[in-house]
C-alpha cells in the first residue's frame, strides 16, 4: 500500500475508531496507538477501558492529551504505524487547559501539522469527528471550536492520501479506496 496518510472522519459513535483499528491490524506490524483522553470523569474512565480492550495488545498505547506533535515524534521513528485517536478530543483539550486565543494552542497545531509533513516512511491513521454538518451554534465558544476543529480537519485532509467518511458504521472513500470487509 503506497499511502502514509490516512484520514477517518465522521460523525459521533459512526464507527471511526473501529474502521481505523481494523484497517490498521492490516497494514502495519509494528503499531502504536496515540490516545488523547483524558479520564476527567467516569464515563470517560470507562470508554478509555474499553477502547483498550478493543486494541487488546495488538497497540503500544501512548497516552497525550496535549502534546500530539511531541508524541508523535517520539513514536514515528520506532513504529511503522501509528492511529491517533482523535483530534476532536485532543482540540478540545488544547481549548480546556490553554484556551483558543492562547499562543500555545496555535503552537501546538502548528507542530502537529508539522509533524504530518515530515513523518518519513511512518503510516499514520487519523481520527477526527465532522462536526460543522449541522446548526451553527449558538455560544461563541462552540462556533470557535467547530470553526478550529474544522480548519484542522482541512489541513489534515489535504495532506491525507487517503480520507475515509463513515456514516453509520459504512465508510466512504472522499479520497483513496474503502478497505472490503473490515
Amino acid at each position: 500500500m503506497a499511502s502514509r496518510l490516512t484520514f477517518v472522519t465522521g460523525g459521533m459513535r459512526s464507527g471511526k475508531s473501529a474502521y481505523a483499528l481494523n484497517m490498521s491490524r492490516r497494514i502495519g506490524q509494528c503499531r502504536a496507538f496515540i490516545a488523547t483522553a483524558e479520564p476527567l470523569d467516569h464515563e470517560m474512565r470507562a470508554r478509555i477501558a474499553r477502547h483498550k480492550d478493543e486494541r487488546k495488545d495488538e497497540f503500544d498505547t501512548v497516552e497525550q492529551p496535549l502534546y500530539l506533535a511531541a508524541a508523535l515524534s517520539g513514536t514515528i521513528q520506532r513504529r511503522d504505524l501509528i492511529v491517533v485517536d482523535c483530534l476532536t478530543v485532543w482540540l478540545n483539550n488544547l481549548f480546556h487547559h490553554f484556551g483558543p486565543e492562547d499562543p500555545r494552542t496555535a503552537a501546538e497545531i502548528a507542530a502537529f501539522v508539522s509533524v504530518l509533513e515530515n513523518r518519513g516512511d511512518c503510516r499514520l491513521v487519523i481520527v477526527s469527528n465532522e462536526i460543522g454538518m449541522g446548526m451553527v451554534p449558538e455560544q461563541p465558544n462552540l462556533r470557535r471550536f467547530t470553526e478550529e476543529l474544522g480548519r484542522l480537519n482541512r489541513l489534515v485532509a489535504q495532506a491525507a492520501d487517503e480520507v475515509f467518511f463513515l456514516v453509520a458504521g459504512v465508510p466512504l472513500a472522499i479520497k483513496g479506496r474503502v478497505y472490503a470487509a473490515l
